[in-house]
């Protein structure tokens, strides 16, 4: 029988050097051999044909990138040493991969500019930045660059409007979900992830799926459900092997979800377990993402077993608490419609041109204490106090 290597029957089949190692790895090519290091494939092998969810075969653009996403989520979601995190780049050779667990250490430590450079080198690798996208925007929101974000918005979009294959539609939708559930918009989520149907996401992306699940949640105030969430996340993690971004975000998770129930020496124990995991290296931006939410907590924590570390979250917090304000204010402005209701965004409309209350309630058979209570949860919803600031948002967007 005659051989061909991976490379030549990956320019043969038209696929890329990442699709063709995953289906080796899978067993998915009939006849392939390993010599040493070396993949040997027989030559008149048929080419895997992975199917749809919907059984029919996928095309073969989006065959490849199932396939290397695949693969780069398996090559970049392994634990990081618990005692030294960086010491995971040694063992990364490709240049792309590396830059993804990269950009997650430096988000971690407050780097968001890195974050971003990080990112930007992942152009032309749709696998590596579908990858990278959730820190990236998350690094944007820090930073306040709706330009950035909404560069990123587009590009995910892309994937979703071309109805790709479901796992490739499922990547760009988890990650426009991160937006949506940091800056509290629990209508942009999708369907499938308020429902808790992961299975169009490939197995190594479920963990942090379940996380933003968790976030979502929280978002809508179903705490008990949060705890629950987060916590059932952890037990499929594995920590003794090491440490990953996700890992730290649920501990702190459970923190903010026990101390929303009132159970604050429980909370403390949370976010106490989550700073001895990352505050030996640096990873001060989880702890100065809560300090609004935790109520003194983050600085009691800190000043009790942290103390070096307190000045630094605290300036990252003041930096990046004004970012968030400015990116929330803007993203509400451009997605109101998406965020409120259709029923909501008529009663907000009206309200925002001064229509009497009393008119308003007449005119949509309700009450007006009906209706005030209705315009409270919009005013929660887009995080503003009122009439005046509501019209910024409501007129504003119709005008353009």
């Amino acid at each position: 029988m005659d051989y061909i290597t991976a490379s030549e029957a990956a320019k043969q089949w038209g696929i890329s050097g990442r699709a063709i190692t995953y289906h080796l790895k899978a067993g998915r090519i009939t006849g392939a051999v390993k010599k040493g290091k070396l993949w040997l494939i027989p030559e008149n092998a048929e080419r895997p044909a992975d199917k749809r969810r919907s059984g029919q075969a996928m095309p073969g653009q989006s065959l490849a990138l199932i396939a290397d996403l695949s693969y780069v989520l398996a090559t970049t979601t392994i634990p990081m040493p618990v005692h030294n995190p960086d010491a995971i780049l040694d063992t990364i050779e490709e240049d792309k991969l590396r830059l993804i667990y990269e950009a997650e250490l430096a988000y971690l430590r407050g780097d968001f500019e890195r974050t971003m450079v990080c990112f930007h080198k992942t152009a032309g690798d749709d696998a590596a930045r579908l990858r990278s996208c959730p820190v990236a925007i998350a690094a944007a929101i820090s930073m306040g660059d709706y330009h950035a974000y909404t560069e990123i918005d587009a590009y995910l979009k892309r994937f979703i409007k071309a109805d790709t294959d479901s796992g490739i539609r499922a990547s760009a939708e988890f990650s426009l979900a991160t937006t949506a559930v940091s800056v509290l918009a629990p209508n942009m989520v999708p369907d499938w992830l308020k429902a808790g149907d992961l299975s169009a996401l490939l197995p190594q992306a479920r963990p942090n799926a379940l996380y933003l699940r968790a976030k979502y949640f929280y978002s809508i105030g179903q705490f008990d459900t949060v705890l629950a969430v987060a916590q059932t996340a952890l037990t499929l993690s594995s920590t003794e092997r090491g440490i990953t971004m996700t890992d730290i975000y649920l501990h702190v998770t459970c923190a903010i979800a026990c101390y929303a129930l009132e159970r604050k020496e429980e909370a403390k124990r949370w976010l106490l377990s989550a700073m001895r995991l990352a505050l030996p290296h640096g990873f001060i931006t989880p702890f100065a993402e809560l300090v609004s939410e935790l109520g003194g907590l983050v600085e009691e924590s800190l000043e009790q077993e942290f103390p070096d570390d307190h000045d630094a979250v605290i300036l990252q917090w003041k930096n990046t608490v004004k970012n968030w304000i400015a990116f929330h204010n803007q993203f509400t402005k451009d997605n109101i419609t998406l965020i409120l209701s259709l029923r909501e965004s008529h009663l907000a409309l009206l309200v925002a041109r001064r229509v009497p209350y009393v008119e308003i309630a007449k005119q949509h058979y309700i009450s007006v204490g009906r209706l005030k209570n209705i315009m409270l949860e919009i005013y929660e919803k887009l995080h503003i106090s009122g009439r005046d600031e509501l019209a910024k948002y409501i007129l504003a967007t119709k005008k353009t």
